[in-house]
């Protein structure tokens, strides 16, 4: 893995991974802001922002930014996260610079066409609306809400139908002009790339993100707590979250190990106990989000109404077991696991890009693989053990619960019961 940085004066990074063995590229622009840096008044702009990108320049067209990129085969697209917003394609590796161009015009000088608003603005309302049509989704917003309440990282990325068409074009430049800016920005590529010329042309056509660093969100609080909406639904679907640890935190790895082997793969506790030996439920894994100052560590399962409140007690017990009796083979395995993920992706190199991006925006470098799989390494079954611990120890649980019938409220109470561990 070849890996090189270049910052320029006005604190924008650029990172490359040179793959010589391919003939395209991945690369893009990552954007240290995301739905946590909304105001009040903001909700869902940074998602809207996202899709508004992509719908004309000063120079192009909406038609014509999507014709550029697959007249020459490529592909354009872009996400938003809680804490970063990205923008990215892949092309083939003559055509890096056109995939530059186009990205750079699209964040420096949008349209924002009040037409094309409209029109998008109706598009996201339409997700927002199938998202409320998808339990399995759902449940996830309603835990994050109940995680951290009344904060922007626990409100949803896509925003209320009411908050995104209010925004109008004035609202969407206030919002990029606050927070992208050079320091909080990162070019990065990966694959068939040469990064001398990518430095050139980043020097060219970024050259408008030239302001100090953006504002800080505020601190994050975790609150826990419990949601519980009646749906006529064919399942219940439950999250149970417990406050995790932040991406710099020294224990993360010893948390991840746990929780790989709490509920990640179907050798899993929870997978083992709750699907195979009692056959309460089809789905059942456990995850961890980190961020910037805390972290969430989650479990879902979905199951019948009349198995709820049994499923959920089996799971409280697996969490409590897991801090005392998780072994050596067990956390073998969950470490075996995360190295292999970790060499997976580095065969895509759209995964490096991401990854080279997320370490500069978090790290401000590149994280060596030895570095990463050194932590993994690291993680003993004490210190796996004394994760599970602490995570339990740290607050009460926050629940989310969406389905049919009376049971809802007493599987959540079994579910606060973790806090007394």
């Amino acid at each position: 893995m070849s890996v090189e940085v270049t910052k320029l004066p006005s604190g924008l990074s650029i990172v490359t991974d040179s793959m010589p063995h391919l003939e395209t590229a991945s690369l893009g622009v990552w954007v240290g802001a995301g739905s946590r840096d909304e105001r009040p008044d903001e909700h869902g702009i940074s998602h809207l922002l996202e899709h508004m990108a992509f719908k004309g320049t000063k120079r192009r067209s909406a038609r014509q930014i999507a014709e550029e990129i697959e007249a020459v085969g490529g592909d354009l697209n872009a996400a938003t996260s809680v804490e970063t917003t990205a923008y990215y394609a892949r092309v083939l590796k003559a055509d890096v610079p056109l995939a530059l161009d186009v990205l750079s015009d699209i964040l420096s000088e949008p349209a924002f066409d009040a037409d094309e608003l409209q029109r998008e603005q109706n598009v996201i309302v339409q997700e927002i609306g199938a998202t409320e049509d998808n339990p399995s989704d759902l449940v996830f917003d309603r835990l994050q809400e109940t995680a951290f309440p009344k904060q922007p990282i626990g409100r949803s990325i896509l925003g209320t139908p009411e908050t995104v068409r209010s925004f109008g074009p004035n609202k969407l430049r206030t919002y990029l002009d606050r927070n992208y800016r050079a320091p909080d920005m990162v070019v990065a590529a990966a694959g068939a790339v040469n990064h001398a010329a990518i430095v050139e042309d980043v020097k060219r056509h970024f050259g408008k993100f030239a302001e100090p660093q953006a504002p800080k969100p505020e601190p994050a609080t975790f609150g826990g707590g419990t949601r519980v909406e009646a749906r006529e639904l064919e399942q219940v679907h439950l999250a149970l979250a417990l406050q995790g640890l932040g991406v710099r935190d020294p224990e993360l790895y010893s948390l991840l190990v746990f929780t790989n082997v709490l509920g990640g793969g179907m050798s899993s506790r929870l997978f083992q106990e709750v699907r195979e030996k009692r056959g309460l439920c089809y789905s059942i894994h456990s995850f961890h989000v980190p961020f910037s100052d805390t972290g969430m560590f989650g479990l879902y399962a979905g199951t019948d109404e009349t198995d709820a409140p049994e499923l959920m007690r089996v799971v409280i017990e697996e969490i409590r077991s897991a801090t005392e009796t998780l072994d050596e083979a067990e956390v073998n395995r969950a470490k075996a696991q995360m190295k292999a993920g970790l060499l997976m992706a580095l065969e895509s190199s759209g995964a490096r890009a991401e990854q080279i991006a997320r370490q500069m925006l978090i790290y401000g470098r590149p994280i060596p693989l030895a570095e990463i799989v050194a932590k993994v390494d690291g993680v003993t079954v004490d210190s796996a053990r004394a994760a599970g611990r602490s995570l339990i120890r740290r607050g009460k649980p926050a629940i989310a619960a969406l389905g049919p019938g009376t049971r809802l409220e007493s599987t959540a109470a079994i579910a606060e019961s973790l806090r007394a561990a």
